[in-house]
């Protein structure tokens, strides 16, 4: 028996961990896969069977994930973002919520024919899309301007805000049941909230209160606050039922928002902690599903996803954006991305096991059901958002922008002179000092490193097809390659060749872990940072026929370094030790130029 039992657990972990990578590697959301492993290794092949495997553990092992997801949800939820974005995200998730909550309960009665709680309940998790499938999506599909920013922050902001309502609506028909008076319902409604909003104020203010004091040692924080996640859930739940998970949601919240401390290990807690134990979970939940309630799905189940595609979403997104001053085609497009994803799961299986337990009539469905919309909406809008938005002239097939690794003085002038070309530029360092200075240059920055996991998730790339790398660090310069070769694809990748100390620190780095290296074999970090010192400035030099490149670099001979050739269509190109480039008449070059000392004797 305790064979099969770690039999089970292996596969659970193999399919999970297996998902993710082959995820990774077909660029598609984690969650399609995780669901499609684990339904092939539960109802298909019969490997799993976890109302066996687990019992009674099942309910407080999914409860956990659901707590451990909406705490990830509330340290996402970074208020001055909200500001920043400004009334059309608010909109979204107000209005928009309302909007699509009452939407989805009338077609759930009236299609599916749930009675009015549960199809309250289904109503109020489907609001939920969320940051895990939202931002996948745009990294693939790279969208121009705002509209990416939107969709992003309103994808992490309505994980919390959609899953808290469920939430309540949940605590509705668990504590009161739909006989009782409204008075009663909402007074229950009230001391929930009071509680969870008490106890997880409490708890992040003890967190800080801890890490402020150096009381917590580094290497404790992560696991220090998985423990203070786990007891805030049951202590809540305990107190008062079914408030640990708007607890641990204030927790998160509170955490994200306050400037007394460092979170950083925290944050890189729920990022580990969610592709090893999360990935199981939804393995598990998705080996649950009977084939016998799949195959009772039918033509209103269809229908009813069709008018989560056609009208939910488009009149959420339409009615939220009157007067934003969005055009039609951004209209448009965030009426087409609104994929379910790991909340929305996690959360209807707590409320389906529940429900089930009390002998609640059509809990049954919840779980199948939302299976087959996760499935449709990431398999659908992954399909066909890219090539809507290009249709929509909202991504570039070939974009032009920039991601620069570091902000220190010359590589914000480097910056400043592919903005004054029009072109997208986004600067990104770990240095506060050189961060604030390239914003008060009117540069796009992102303050974190280029390393971490979170980063390519907060990035707004949209418009950004290539990277170029200018830190001091040859490491530093190669890692960041290697992380984002898969975005912007080997092609696009560009670092400052290793430092010339000498030969053999050259050959530390092996050519398949490094970019292409930017301008010439010469051009590392120190020379050019000699160049600038000298007073070497960044000049556009447009050629003609009266003069050629040849020209220029006779003119110039060694006190220029080509960087960028613009082309007549404004596309861009990078000079790089590999590239072959062969600038003409029409285009323009982007260098590097230091002055004739001749003439600044003569100045």
């Amino acid at each position: 028996m305790s064979e099969h039992i770690l039999t089970e657990l292996a596969i659970i972990t193999a399919l999970g961990i297996g998902a993710q990578w082959l995820a990774w590697r077909l660029r598609l959301p984690s969650i399609l896969l995780l669901l499609l492993f684990g339904f092939l290794a539960g109802p298909i092949l019969g490997w799993l069977a976890p109302d066996k495997l687990l019992g009674d553990l099942l309910f407080p092992v999914v409860s956990l994930a659901v707590a451990i997801i909406l705490f990830e949800g509330g340290l996402s939820l970074k208020l001055q973002d909200l500001k920043q974005i400004g009334h059309i995200v608010r909109n979204l998730i107000t209005l928009g919520v309302l909007v699509t909550w009452a939407t989805s309960t009338v077609a759930a009665i009236w299609l599916l024919d749930f009675n009015p709680s549960l199809a309250l309940l289904f109503g109020a998790v489907l609001v939920v899309t969320g940051p895990t499938v939202i931002i996948p999506l745009l990294r693939h599909i790279s969208p121009l301007g705002r509209i990416g920013s939107i969709a992003k922050w309103e994808g992490i902001m309505i994980d919390p805000v959609g899953a808290l309502l469920a939430v309540l609506v949940f605590e509705g028909i668990w504590l009161r049941g739909i006989q009782d008076t409204s008075f009663m319902i909402v007074k229950a409604l009230a001391i929930t909230v009071f509680v969870g909003s008490l106890l997880g104020f409490l708890a992040a203010r003890t967190m800080v209160f801890l890490l402020k004091r150096y009381w917590i040692p580094d290497f404790l924080q992560e696991i220090m606050a998985l423990m203070f996640v786990i007891t805030l859930f049951t202590l809540s739940d305990h107190l008062q039922a079914e408030s640990g998970l708007f607890s641990v949601t204030v927790m998160g919240i509170i955490l994200a928002n306050q400037q007394t401390v460092n979170i950083k290990h925290i944050a890189e807690f729920k990022e580990n902690l969610q592709v090893l134990f999360l990935s199981g979970i939804f393995v598990i939940l998705a080996a649950r599903l009977d084939l016998q309630t799949l195959a009772h799905i039918g033509w209103q189940e269809v229908l009813f996803i069709i008018f989560l595609f056609v009208v939910s979403r488009p009149l959420s997104v339409f009615l939220s954006t009157i007067k934003s001053g969005l055009s039609w085609q951004e209209k448009t497009f965030l009426s087409w991305l609104a994929p379910r994803g790991i909340v929305a799961i996690a959360v209807i299986s707590v409320f389906s096991l529940r429900l089930e337990e009390r002998g609640y009539q059509g809990a049954e469905q919840l779980v199948p059901l939302m299976f087959l919309i996760i499935t449709s909406t990431v398999t659908i809008y992954g399909l066909t958002a890219k090539p809507l938005a290009r249709v929509l002239r909202l991504a570039h097939p070939n974009p032009q922008g920039i991601l620069i690794v570091g902000a220190h003085s010359w590589a914000r002038k480097i910056a400043m002179a592919l903005k004054k070309e029009a072109y997208d530029v986004l600067v990104v360092d770990t240095n506060r000092a050189n961060i604030a200075a390239a914003r008060l240059e009117g540069l796009r920055t992102f303050i974190g490193s280029i390393l971490a996991d979170s980063t390519i998730d907060r990035l707004d790339l949209g418009g950004i097809g290539r990277l170029v790398s200018l830190t001091p660090n040859n490491e530093v310069n190669s890692l960041a390659v290697i992380h984002f070769k898969e975005i912007f694809g080997v092609s696009n990748v560009y670092q400052l060749p290793p430092q010339e100390t000498s030969k053999n620190q050259k050959e530390i780095i092996s050519s398949s872990q490094q970019g292409r290296h930017l301008f010439t074999p010469d051009c590392t970090f120190n020379r050019l940072s000699n160049m600038f010192t000298m007073g070497a400035v960044i000049k556009k030099t447009q050629l003609s026929e009266n003069f050629t490149f040849d020209q220029y670099k006779e003119h110039y001979k060694d006190r220029a370094i080509p960087m960028f050739l613009i082309n007549e269509d404004k596309s861009i190109s990078i000079f790089s030790t590999d590239a072959n480039l062969k600038p003409k008449a029409g285009q323009a070059v982007l260098s590097i130029v230091l002055e004739d000392p001749e003439k600044q004797k003569q100045a």
